[in-house]
């Protein structure tokens, strides 16, 4: 039974419990049971996403080795810039245009905002050292982060053995959460019903500004602030490398919604345009991780706008704070459906706000996951591809090797519509000798 459930599309599920829960909110209200199946989902999350963080960071940090593959470091600074300025952009997109959140508990907490740079300082440095154990019971995503890099490169000294022992927990624990997040549309259903029978389909709708938000930030950092990255590298026209990975990987991923299923296409993708098979074959796995821009930009917009509905002020500096500890802890959380969501609450711990707070604006983001997890995957999984190319245009550049980034892209495209030029001649394309 559950193997069918399964089988059904993960975002046709959740539209079909958004349309459940709006349907019993607006015709039976009184039957206040059904909110339960949205406070259990957020429950479960509650306790799952401490442990699912820690393990994941833990076996990343345990598995980097030196001695990168050619334009791997290359690959590297642009996912981790990326991820930065990512997040950057969502903390000024925030700021122009600020979206508040229907929260239930807001009134409870709307005074507990932090009062100054030095008391938040002070703060996070004191829970970052909390006892480990403690800061995973207690949700602490700050200590969480801080134990879990800290044993994550202890365990590099260990055996192979016992670093694939971290893998396989962590491996589990996300199967675990996944599970979980397979039962996201009864949860939705009841997140809604309580919504809409407390506050009417207004309610609902308050979320469109928050979808437009985080999908036109997207659009923004992948038509604008990405094509600037590869100019920068390259210093030739980026649109048509960046227009061709959007449709080419972009596309599949907006729909499996998954890093990790859309990994043999950009593998394939890699192999059009004639790139080292050494190099993508490790940039592109690990790009369902380390590249996380769109990940940075949820959470970033959703804590910010937890922000604006407690109206707890936002200082630059803690803007700054805001985008660094976004875009390291983003990395390792992109490549899960959803996963994005639950660093949430070690952001929103800087300014303050609690647990159960932070835990209900991840039930919000489930709530509009239909399309911002959709959109998140395909700008995470379609720079993937972007920036590995990049990066190999960049080194070969460089090394004083003539570039055609546009013939490259032709020669591609003519290979996937079946006129399939020899990948020989596709690396002609894209590199030619220096004159």
């Amino acid at each position: 039974m559950f193997e069918k459930y399964r089988s059904v599309s993960l975002i046709l599920r959740i539209i079909i419990g958004l349309a459940v829960g709006v349907l019993l909110g607006t015709t039976v209200p009184t039957l206040t049971g059904i909110g339960l199946m949205g406070d259990l989902f957020v429950g479960a999350l509650k306790g799952i996403a401490p442990v699912l963080v820690f393990f994941l960071i833990m076996a990343a940090v345990s598995h980097y080795q030196k001695g990168s593959e050619t334009h791997f470091g290359s690959v590297i600074v642009l996912y981790l810039t990326a991820t930065l300025l990512s997040a950057f952009a969502a903390v000024g997109a925030s700021y122009a245009f600020p979206v508040r959140l229907d929260l239930t508990k807001v009134a409870k907490t709307a005074a507990s905002g932090p009062k100054d740079l030095g008391t938040v300082l002070t703060d996070l440095f004191n829970n970052a050292v909390t006892n480990p154990f403690q800061a995973v019971a207690s949700g602490n995503y700050l200590a969480i982060l801080f134990w879990a890099l800290m044993i994550g490169f202890a365990l590099r000294l260990t055996s192979a053995q016992t670093r694939q022992v971290i893998t396989d927990l962590s491996e589990a624990i996300t199967n675990v959460a996944q599970t979980v997040i397979q039962f996201a549309p009864f949860g939705i259903a009841g997140l809604v019903f309580k919504t809409v029978s407390a506050k009417g389909l207004a309610g609902i709708a308050r979320y469109g500004q928050l979808v437009a938000l985080l999908v036109g930030t997207m659009a923004f950092v992948y038509l604008v602030l990405y094509p600037l990255m590869v100019w920068v590298m390259t210093r030739q026209n980026p649109y048509p490398l960046t227009l061709w990975t959007l449709r080419v990987s972009g596309l599949p991923a907006f729909f499996t919604r998954s890093s990790a299923v859309n990994i043999p296409i950009n593998l394939q993708a890699c192999e059009d345009l004639g790139l080292n098979k050494k190099s993508y074959a490790v940039s592109i796995p690990l790009g369902g991780s380390a590249n996380s821009g769109g990940a940075a930009i949820t959470v970033s917009v959703m804590t910010l706008a937890a922000c604006a509905t407690l109206n707890i002020p936002v200082s630059f500096p803690l803007a700054i704070i805001l985008c660094f500890l976004t875009a390291l802890a983003a990395t390792g959380a992109s490549g899960i459906a959803g996963g994005s969501l639950l660093i949430i609450p070690m952001a929103a711990s800087i300014f303050g706000i609690s647990n159960d707070i932070a835990m209900e604006v991840v039930g919000v983001g489930f709530l509009i996951g239909v399309i911002q997890d959709s959109v998140e995957t395909a700008v995470n999984s379609a720079s993937d591809l972007l920036f590995t190319a990049t990066a190999e245009y960049r080194d070969r550049r460089r090394a004083g090797e003539k570039v055609d980034i546009t013939a490259a892209v032709r020669g591609a495209i003519a290979k996937e519509r079946g006129g399939a030029p020899a990948k020989d001649a596709v690396q002609r394309a894209a590199v030619k000798p220096a004159e």
